[in-house]
């Protein structure tokens, strides 16, 4: 399996539907991507996923880390 996002061949099953076996949820451990196996080929097809929103270890490597979210302001 590779990453639709990022052609990673870091992707494992996250979870699978808990009744008849209808869809699998797949998830990148390198760029976080999820996916369910039921989608269309332009989210699953890593050749038919749009090139604007491909990500490559450079991209990857260079992404900033996501800010905390700050304390709750106290209520007057």
């Amino acid at each position: 399996m590779i990453c639709p996002r990022c052609d990673s061949k870091e992707v494992e099953v996250m979870v699978e539907s808990p009744v008849g076996n209808v869809w699998t949820v797949y998830i990148c451990n390198d760029c976080y991507f999820s996916w369910r196996n039921t989608e269309g080929e332009e989210i699953t097809n890593p050749e038919k996923y749009s090139k604007k929103w491909k990500l490559n270890r450079e991209i990857l490597d260079n992404l900033q880390v996501i800010p905390p979210i700050p304390p709750l302001k106290e209520q007057a």
